[in-house]
């Protein structure tokens, strides 16, 4: 779980800066993660202020391990989370690869790499 020093109880409300902080993700993949997951819903108000509850930080924590340490697709991990299997996962899974084959140990964290990119240029466009 995300750990915050700002001194405020555990089921307060977090601005999105202080979520960023907490779980090392920058402030631009959260407001585009709020776009493609549905679920995660941070509170608005005037002004557009994002305020994040305990819920919200689970989601994104683990919307996080998905995408980024099991290397899931945006895609798959939306599937995930709605625990529909990725069609695409699945077939990945019933063909089991070689302990050395070095795609097993690179695929998850080039396609999170990959994730991360298209995030960079989508934020930058």
């Amino acid at each position: 779980m995300a750990e915050f020093d700002d001194h405020k109880e555990e089921g307060a409300l977090r601005t999105i800066g202080e979520v960023a902080r907490a779980t090392g993700i920058k402030t631009h993949v959260l407001r585009y993660w709020e776009q493609q997951f549905p679920s995660l819903k941070p509170l608005k108000r005037s002004g557009g202020r994002r305020y994040y509850r305990a819920e919200d930080v689970a989601l994104v924590e683990r919307i996080d391990r998905l995408v980024n340490k099991e290397g899931y697709t945006l895609k798959g991990a939306k599937s995930a989370l709605r625990g529909v299997p990725d069609q695409q996962a699945a077939a990945q899974e019933t063909s089991v690869p070689n302990p050395g084959d070095a795609a097993a140990i690179y695929l998850p964290r080039l396609k999170a790499l990959r994730n991360d990119l298209r995030t960079a240029l989508e934020a930058a466009g």
